[in-house]
């Protein structure tokens, strides 16, 4: 029985990507592997906040410690006090968001980069966190045994920015989860409008963080120039508050956009299935990606995709989307029109969308994932 650690910290901190990807692959995991020793490491937690441990040969390694600290203390004064002080004696350590802390010499370790959007995007990240991910990520990527990248895209950019060598990077694909299926029972539908404002008009949707590389002032712009073409949309943006969310505020302001734009902050994970499946269309033309599992969810609900042609976003959709530019807004608007003029394409959309979702599933991560570790630790 092998010792594994793995970074649990942005499954309880983050409701965004990062911290499904954590959630749902550790899940995956728990089903599939019955055998090695998980310890899963929470930073600013302790046992009686944290939920029973997935399986019987997963447990928690908590620390009080908060996360800010041991940013401070690993990655800003650079002291070597290994992560073993919390998870005890481990064989793997798993670092699942971007920096890999302190191990001792004999325990392999692997390392997720998501993707490289502050280097790619510099306006993803506020100045002092670029600068600290300028600083630390290299690093980490360095040290680190092995690295996964959510997509091929994340790991071009690695060889190609970092000067990673190939052969130390596999692309571990994100999946979807069961809960995201069409939801065609209208009271289910009817009470989800309501609850975020949505009820009596057909709606745009797009899910994730506001912040720039999202790119959703140019879908506001592109959803006006739509409604002035006599096309009745509104548009939802589930996601929490970024950086420089003012810009888009601004546009909101500038179009006179309040009345047809629906800012829904952070949404409850069993409400999105619902959401998707009462959109007109997922609308993704994000200026970078590591992997944008919003299409995938889209997908599997029957929902068609508007979707960006930069990154990561083309590798994810295949050819189940609408691919844009995503810097030009005629584009935008055409796509949007298309999905509403074409019933044709909207049915080919959702059946290409099916198609694809199906070939991304959180137990085939897991199962590569746990190949990954053998081979690591000489399995």
């Amino acid at each position: 029985m092998q010792r594994i650690a793995l970074d649990y910290t942005p499954a309880i901190e983050q409701r965004g990507g990062i911290g499904r990807y954590v959630r749902e692959l550790t899940a995956a995991l728990a089903s599939l592997d019955g055998d090695n020793d998980y310890r899963l490491f929470v930073a600013g937690a302790n046992h009686s906040s944290l939920p029973t441990a997935p399986s019987a040969n997963f447990s928690w390694r908590p620390t009080r410690a908060t996360p800010l600290w041991l940013t401070r203390l690993w990655h800003r004064a650079r002291i070597p006090l290994p992560v073993e002080v919390f998870s005890g004696r481990i064989d793997l350590f798993h670092a699942t968001d971007f920096v890999l802390p302190p191990t001792l010499p004999a325990t392999q370790t692997l390392l997720t980069v998501h993707d490289l959007s502050f280097v790619r995007v510099p306006e993803a990240a506020s100045p002092p966190l670029k600068a600290y991910l300028d600083a630390v990520v290299p690093r980490s990527v360095a040290r680190a045994k092995h690295i996964l990248a959510d997509s091929q895209a994340t790991k071009d950019d690695l060889v190609a920015l970092y000067g990673t060598p190939a052969d130390k990077i596999t692309v571990l694909y994100c999946g979807v989860d069961s809960q995201f299926q069409p939801v065609n029972d209208r009271d289910l539908l009817s009470a989800c409008r309501r609850k975020y404002g949505l009820d009596g008009f057909d709606y745009l949707l797009s899910v994730g963080t506001v912040q720039p590389r999202k790119n959703y002032s140019r879908v506001i712009a592109a959803v006006a120039a739509a409604r002035q073409q006599g096309y009745d949309l509104h548009y939802a943006i589930a996601g929490g508050k970024g950086w420089l969310e003012d810009e888009m505020q601004r546009t909101i302001d500038r179009l006179g956009a309040q009345p047809y734009v629906h800012l829904l902050g952070l949404t409850d994970d069993a409400d999105l299935p619902a959401l998707y499946s009462g959109a007109r269309a997922l609308v993704m033309p994000s200026l970078y990606e590591g992997f944008g599992l919003p299409v995938l969810e889209a997908f599997a609900c029957g929902t068609p995709v508007i979707s960006s042609n930069l990154s990561s976003l083309p590798e994810v959709a295949g050819e189940a989307a609408l691919l844009v530019d995503p810097y030009d807004i005629e584009s935008l608007v055409d796509a949007i029109v298309a999905l509403e003029e074409q019933p044709g394409l909207r049915q080919r959309l959702v059946q290409a969308g099916y198609e694809r979702a199906a070939q991304f599933t959180w137990r085939r991560s897991a199962q590569q994932l746990r190949s990954i570790y053998a081979a690591l630790l000489g399995g």
